[in-house]
């Protein structure tokens, strides 16, 4: 066996030769694709980081994003709106989705702090309403393109959210309706796990809810891989949730239960091969600030796992106010419980507990 020795010794050589060159290309292709995306997205002049008013951060380095999914239909050709079901009378200033995407600066776990649309709060320079009338309010009393339209509807949100929560906000991340769609597609979907059987088919009465129809998810109890078209009716859906009174947190459950799942694909190794796909999703349904480094954020994150990611939603209550049905929140408690979430209290070895992953649990 010994003469073997030096031909085993040449094919090991061989073989760690080529490894190292795949490797090298496969880290290239990564490399080029990121930096093809974060030159792609569209920027927003929003005024976002330290605004100079000697306001205290109170998370020093870490990083806050402001995810803002919006109800726009004007990127999508008239057989995409056939596809989703969803029309072409949306409003495409609807905020339906408003979150803080809050990283650590070690980038070992991230909260996902969520904003239901229906909180009332006071938005600076226009009173008092409902929070996902503050976007529309910038964007409504602007004048340009669309794009500076967009800049003046998130530089009225973004301050909204900042007084309301006592965070900094870093960066702004806002996403079309079509891209939850495109990225369920470029990740080939996720899977949900249901406590109960659903059916938002049925037609609601449009004085109450001020629609017709629900999102279409129809799903029996239990664990599902949805297909594109099924995770956004899924990420959507606000009505007929068992066991959930009010329509927008249960929204926002199912918001952050899919980003999670998302995350999980996206992290996973056979998503590599898929990256040109996903970039494609992200440039045609995106829009960040300028200062957002794409690339940046991805090797702070390099570390992070879906496992890590967890969800909240800051306190409310139902009310009505001026005859709107509202879900009250108080500033003074929501500064609090922001700053309790971000920098929990220490605990001990004994009663220290991990939370299960968002999507590890069923969803109502």
């Amino acid at each position: 066996m010994a003469r073997f020795g030096p031909v085993y010794r040449r094919a090991a050589q061989v073989f760690g030769a080529s490894l190292s060159v795949s490797l090298l290309v496969l880290a290239g292709y990564v490399w080029l694709t990121y930096r093809d995306i974060n030159n792609g997205v569209t920027r927003l002049a929003v005024r976002v980081g330290n605004h100079g008013d000697g306001k205290k951060d109170i998370d020093l380095s870490d990083q806050n994003l402001l995810v803002v999914g919006i109800d726009d239909r004007s990127n999508m050709t008239n057989a995409e709106v056939k596809l989703l079901k969803v029309g072409r009378d949306g409003g495409s200033l609807n905020t339906d989705t408003m979150m803080i995407v809050h990283i650590p600066a070690d980038g070992s776990k991230a909260t996902l702090i969520s904003l239901p649309r229906d909180s009332y709060v006071q938005i600076p320079g226009y009173g008092w309403n409902r929070l996902n009338s503050a976007y529309s309010d910038g964007y409504l009393h602007a004048s340009g393109t669309t794009d500076d339209k967009r800049t003046a509807g998130a530089n009225v949100l973004t301050p909204t959210v900042e007084k309301l929560t006592g965070l900094t906000i870093d960066h702004y991340v806002q996403v079309s309706l079509m891209g939850f769609y495109d990225l369920a597609h470029a990740i080939g979907g996720i899977t949900v796990n249901l406590c109960h059987s659903v059916d938002d088919t049925v037609a609601y009465n449009k004085s109450h809810y001020g629609e017709t129809y629900g999102s279409g998810f129809k799903m029996s109890a239990g664990v599902h891989k949805l297909t594109p078209l099924q995770s956004l009716e899924f990420v959507r859906q606000r009505h007929n949730i068992p066991g959930v009174g009010i329509g927008d947190l249960g929204r926002v459950e199912r918001q952050q239960y899919f980003l999670t799942a998302a995350f999980r694909k996206v992290a996973s190794l056979d998503m590599l091969f898929k990256l040109a796909s996903l970039g494609d999703a992200l440039k045609r349904n995106v829009f960040i600030d300028r200062d957002l480094n794409l690339i940046d954020l991805a090797t702070q994150m390099e570390k992070l796992s879906a496992n890590n990611i967890i969800g909240r939603t800051i306190p409310n209550s139902v009310a009505t106010i001026d005859g709107m049905d509202v879900l009250q929140v108080s500033r003074a408690q929501v500064h609090t419980f922001v700053e309790r979430v971000i920098n929990p209290p220490a605990r001990t070895a004994h009663h220290a507990h991990k939370p299960k992953p968002l999507d590890s649990k069923c969803i109502p």
